[in-house]
């Protein structure tokens, strides 16, 4: 039996992470989305590129939310994008609205599936979707660390002139400028990249990744999708996989880290139940104040949306 996922949203990230699905055989994907025509648009453009990727999935798109019963995965990808100028942080009243429209229906059609959220501002709509749902925690995730941490390997690479598939970077805290770039644990085959570069060639490498979707959004005039899009899709893959990788998602903690009540990127293993397991680093007294603050930061966006759960 062939596994379903279902993307609401079929803007730019939402075409991305299906067209990955699809080109690597993984899934059935359903694309919704509130505008008439375009997930059905999308998907009949996805669909004819099948004869020539080479790829057996079923593809559909559709108004219709009756559409994502029995997946296995949604993903949320549902939601304004930034404009320039502005920060994660100014969607969060709008988009809150989107959330709790979709994940009400998520509620009703997928009761069973596990929730990858992926629109902004990313830790906040995560915790709304996770208060909505009334899932437990395991299958409620959002997308933010893998993005980031591809990321950062990706400018170390450039820095290094060597292939990204050979570094590994962890990013965690917040999807936003307070996002910690654990640097004692990025390495480039296994070698710290503290014994490659220079400490002015790191921050400089910190400081475009804390911005690369903003520097992104100058340049477009609109945010990334290839990269959000992939990165979502990975995370799908290691859940239908059950490969149990070892990736950062933002998730409700419950203790860990010191941290409760909070949703905040942490370093988690994913497999078939979601996050199955979330690895607690041992971090420097730097380190850990960066989380505190990045925990603070988000725990003030929590209290809008707390504001707006009860409106």
């Amino acid at each position: 039996m062939r596994f379903k996922v279902s993307i609401i949203g079929a803007g730019n990230v939402g075409s991305e992470t299906a067209r990955y699905l699809l080109h690597k055989d993984l899934a059935d994907v359903v694309l919704i989305d509130i505008v008439e025509g375009l997930a059905k648009g999308k998907a009949l453009d996805l669909g004819q590129a099948s004869q020539i990727i080479g790829f057996s999935g079923k593809i559909k798109g559709s108004t219709n939310y009756e559409d994502i019963a029995d997946s296995e995965v949604v993903v949320i990808t549902a939601g304004l994008p930034r404009k320039p100028g502005m920060s994660r942080d100014d969607l969060i009243e709008v988009n809150f609205k989107i959330i709790k429209d979709v994940c009400e229906k998520v509620k009703i059609y997928a009761k069973n599936s596990i929730v990858i959220v992926v629109t902004n501002p990313l830790d906040a709509m995560t915790y709304a979707a996770y208060k909505i749902l009334g899932f437990e925690r395991e299958r409620v995730i959002g997308q933010a660390g893998v993005l980031d941490s591809a990321r950062l390997s990706y400018f170390v690479a450039q820095k290094l002139n060597v292939s990204p598939y050979e570094v590994q970077g962890l990013v965690l805290g917040t999807h936003g400028d307070d996002m910690i770039p654990l640097i004692r644990y990025t390495t480039v085959n296994g070698i710290p990249i503290t014994k490659l570069l220079s400490q002015e060639e790191i921050d400089e490498i910190v400081k475009r990744t804390k911005y690369g979707g903003g520097e992104i959004v100058q340049l477009m005039g609109t945010s990334a999708f290839f990269a959000p899009g992939s990165a979502t899709a990975y995370m799908v893959e290691a859940i239908l996989k059950d490969s149990k990788k070892m990736l950062p998602a933002s998730v409700y903690t419950k203790s860990e880290y010191g941290l409760s009540d909070v949703v905040i990127g942490l370093p988690v293993i994913l497999g078939k139940n979601g996050v199955e397991k979330i690895v607690e680093l041992e971090l420097n007294e730097e380190e850990k104040n960066a989380l505190n603050s990045c925990a603070e930061h988000i725990k003030e966006l929590q209290s809008v949306v707390d504001r707006l759960l009860v409106n």
